[in-house]
């Protein structure tokens, strides 16, 4: 190893750096090699070196004479003529050819004479007399040669692997270049890992909450901010907040989604089916053709886990861009500071007939005051191909036939401010006719959490609705719940206020179950039935099954807090000195019987008299007993936190206990303990001594010239990597002598090597119990609907909303769904090769995503219909019957 090392370090400075620097300039244009790969590279040439010298040694073929000359002939004729009938024979085969494998392809390569400047202690062999020599052989060792040949292998595969001068100097072939393509892959980011217990993000977006919640909540409000801000013209007839240019249409289609910004796949899934020209898809049993939306509106929520530059450029903004391409003219750097910012050739509004966004604020995006969505939503004229002529973070759109849409921000307070609500009532009152149909966006929807909470918000969106649209809310819609949910109004002779309630947030975040909400039937005094829900009720609860199979597998990062919370609640009971009694019982029933007494006073000298484990135990007790949804009585919530902590607090005293019973069986076999804390090293020693004799005294000589660093630097290190060894002379001392005997450095060496072994038996255990308390919970008793799913990052079943307002007023609702998101994607060639123009915008193009499905099915071909209704235009007497 350290062989490779000084080579590989010796060749690098060489070959860059050295007399040859200017040829490799020219020839290399790849780059420096890092340090770890090197290692890497010498830790692969070590091991073949190692295998090689276990299996043939320096001259194998001696095996063979030995065994040979020592054994009966006549006993070794016969076992020979058995002609591989029985297995002693077959062994004896083997042997035989492995010895002439070792012994023809790895012979020794040279003498002594051959080259005489070589020190004999380094490549020369041991005896190879089979230890009826006196001295050390003069022949090479085919170890060294075989260490040699792989040296020189690296170095060669390195020089031809960075000299691509020549493939810079010359255009690749077409079949190259279409190689090349097939590999290109887009630049997708994975699901949030909202267990990691590590990630920088999470950590953000903890803090950013606690920030907004503690002193923006009620001090600042950005809406405030936006409604100073406006001009002094009248409210009805402010371009910066109402947009009613739609209603010159005779038609319009348009698209909801909310939740995008998670991972990359679903993300761009959902994008890719809002950009095509159109959907094709059974619907009754007969194919229809569903436009692309002139509009497309997203309720939130729009890059996780929380708002800044790279995730909402990476998780947002690059899916849909990836789907439909903005404008050649389109600078990603560009501040729009007088919107709309309309595209060449376009002098109003009502001119342009590309497909339009607008989006409202989610909670996420309200982490940071909504700093990140002012600046990439109200102040940038591009989302992909989608214009945005939005200024502000609520709107009002005037679409034909009398339909509105009121895009509603809710903030971090699940309501609407004051000017903001003064601005919608003025509209309503203003502007919205009597006969006249209204959809009221939202990005919570309260109508499902405040009935699984137990509690009652948006009172003012509630008192707007109620009091000053009267009956003319046709539909409520918003996402914040990663499923699709429509519930519609039963007939009543009470007022009813809304006639449909859907909630779709499938637009990229990981999803959210449904059959928590299986009894949701009442808000603002109707009642309501479930028409449609995706997944179903059975496919949800069946996939909350995966936090028992697979949490550990999404979440492996949870690895890194899950060990050392374990570790903290057992560390006080290192080490146990007192297990002989469990080794000593006769019969498995009374080892059991030992065993449970033992991990029963563990537990109470927690409590009695540790300080680090009480105190650890007490801790994760209060945050299990927060963990606990507050929608329980504090009664449940103390029964179920403190069921999970015992949980725990008895796994992890269970594995310590194995774990010293572990040591006590090694020592009491003389496995462990048997030449103190350098076991290892006495024997990397005497087998040194043994197989690497060294007739001049070279070995003396490092050690005087290095100060003694040369054989200390190994013992040490030696000695590190020997944990058990160390767990076990430590644990002995400690138990003779006791705690006070040992010095610091030496009990932070004992207990960093516990922590390494039971922090690697910990962790499929911690994994394994929080999942299924997650299971439990969500299937049980219909709390952590967020926590339980989060863990799962599932990025299948996504869904999206598009809407037909027809010619005759009625409103034609379609969702769209995909059960199985794309893992892999290549380059669409029909994207590729389609004709296009320098100025022409890819609206207008037949194939507008650059990327399609690796592998089959494409999700343009398997997105289906889960819900289809209308909602009838609102007619009075004197209308003509066919409007």
């Amino acid at each position: 190893m350290f062989a490779s090392l000084a080579s590989s370090i010796s060749f690098h400075p060489l070959f860059l750096e050295g007399p040859f620097s200017q040829v490799t300039q020219i020839l290399t244009a790849g780059t420096r090699p890092g340090i770890w790969t090197i290692l890497q590279n010498c830790t692969v040439i070590s091991i073949a070196c190692c295998v090689f010298y276990s299996h043939c040694g320096n001259r194998a073929v001696h095996k063979r004479k030995s065994f040979g000359s020592s054994s009966d002939p006549n006993l070794l004729a016969f076992l020979e003529n058995e002609n591989g009938s029985t297995w002693i024979s077959n062994f004896l085969r083997m042997n035989q050819l492995k010895d002439q494998i070792c012994s023809s392809w790895f012979a020794p390569v040279g003498s002594a004479s051959d080259y005489p400047l070589l020190a004999k202690w380094v490549i020369y062999g041991e005896l190879v007399c089979s230890g009826s020599c006196a001295g050390p052989s003069d022949e090479i060792s085919p170890l060294y040669s075989l260490w040699a040949t792989f040296v020189g292998l690296y170095i060669a595969n390195f020089v031809v692997e960075r000299s691509t001068g020549w493939a810079l100097t010359h255009r690749s072939t077409d079949l190259e270049d279409e190689k090349l393509k097939r590999h290109m892959k887009p630049d997708f980011l994975d699901m949030v890992p909202w267990y990691s217990g590590t990630s920088a993000d999470l950590f953000k977006t903890a803090f950013d909450l606690m920030v907004s919640v503690t002193l923006f909540v009620g001090r600042f409000d950005m809406r405030m901010m936006q409604a100073a801000m406006k001009g002094p013209t009248n409210d009805t007839h402010n371009s910066d907040l109402l947009y009613d240019y739609f209603n010159e249409k005779e038609d319009l289609w348009f698209d909801f989604v909310a939740d995008t910004g998670d991972g990359g796949n679903s993300s761009y899934t959902v994008a890719r089916l809002l950009a095509q020209p159109s959907i094709r898809t059974i619907i009754g049993g007969s194919m229809h053709t569903l436009p692309r939306g002139n509009l497309l509106l997203i309720g939130g929520d729009l890059a996780y886990p929380n708002p800044s530059s790279f995730t909402y450029e990476r998780r947002f903004f690059r899916p849909f861009e990836y789907a439909l391409q903005p404008p050649p003219w389109y600078w990603a750097e560009h501040i729009a500071l007088d919107k709309p910012e309309l595209p060449p050739g376009v002098s109003k509004m009502s001119e342009y007939d590309g497909p339009q966004c607008f989006i409202i604020p989610g909670n996420h995006d309200w982490f940071d005051g909504l700093h990140t969505f002012m600046r990439y939503i109200c102040h940038k004229s591009w989302l992909g191909g989608w214009f945005l002529p939005q200024k502000k973070s609520y709107f009002a759109l005037q679409l034909p036939k009398g339909w509105w849409i009121f895009g509603l921000d809710l903030s971090l307070h699940g309501d609407v401010d004051v000017y903001q609500f003064k601005f919608f009532a003025d509209l309503c009152r203003n502007k919205v006719g009597e006969n006249d149909s209204v959809i009221v966006v939202t990005h919570e929807p309260n109508w499902l959490l405040d009935w699984y909470w137990k509690e009652t918000t948006g009172k003012n969106v509630s008192h707007l609705i109620q009091e000053y649209l009267n009956g003319r809310c046709k539909l409520r819609m918003a996402g914040d719940l990663h499923h699709f949910m429509r519930h519609s109004a039963t007939q009543s002779e009470k007022p009813n206020f809304v006639q449909h309630l859907l909630v779709n947030g499938c637009g990229g975040a990981f999803l959210h179950p449904t059959h928590v909400f299986r009894n949701f039937e009442k808000f603002s005094g109707t009642t309501y039935e479930c028409k449609a829900a995706y997944p179903s009720y059975d496919e949800s609860s069946g996939i909350a099954l995966g936090n028992i199979l697979k949490f550990r597998k999404k979440n492996w990062q949870f690895d890194t807090i899950g060990g050392f919370i374990y570790f903290i609640l057992v560390f006080s009971m290192f080490p146990q000195c007192n297990l002989v009694h469990i080794l000593n019982e006769e019969t498995w029933s009374g080892r059991l019987k030992s065993f449970t007494s033992t991990i029963w006073s563990a537990l109470l000298y927690i409590f009695e008299h540790s300080y680090v484990s009480s105190v650890g135990s007490l801790t994760l007790l209060m945050a299990s007993y927060s963990f606990v949804p507050s929608k329980l009585s504090r009664r449940k919530r103390a029964i179920i936190g403190g069921l999970h902590v015992l949980t725990h607090l008895t796994a992890a005293l269970l594995l310590m206990l194995l774990l010293e019973l572990g040591i006590e069986i090694c020592i009491r076999n003389h496995l462990l303990a048997t030449s103190g804390y350098h076991t290892l090293y006495e024997w990397y020693r005497s087998m040194e001594s043994e197989h690497f004799p060294d007739p001049t005294g070279l070995r003396a000589r490092l050690e005087q010239w290095t100060l003694g660093l040369y054989p200390a630097c190994i013992k040490y290190l030696m000695s590190a990597f020997d944990v058990p060894e160390v767990m076990a002379v430590t644990r002995i001392n400690i138990c003779k002598n006791g705690m006070m005997s040992l010095s610091r450095s030496v009990l932070i060496m004992y207990y960093t090597s516990v922590f390494i072994y039971f922090w690697i038996f910990s962790t499929p255990v911690v994994s394994l119990i929080f999942g299924s308390y997650l299971y439990i919970c969500i299937n049980w008793f219909h709390i952590h609907f967020d926590e339980a799913f989060s863990s799962l990052r599932i990025a299948n079943y996504k869904s999206f909303t598009r809407f037909h307002i027809k010619k005759d007023g009625d409103l034609e609702i379609f969702t769209l769904a995909v059960d199985k998101v794309p893992k892999g994607w290549k380059l669409d060639p029909r994207w590729e090769t389609e004709v296009r123009g320098p100025h022409e915008l890819s609206h207008d193009r037949k194939h507008p995503s650059k990327w399609r499905s690796a592998s089959s099915p494409d999700p343009v071909n398997s997105v289906r219909v889960v819900d289809h209704f209308t909602i009838k235009r609102t007619r009075t007497p004197d209308m003509d019957p066919s409007c």
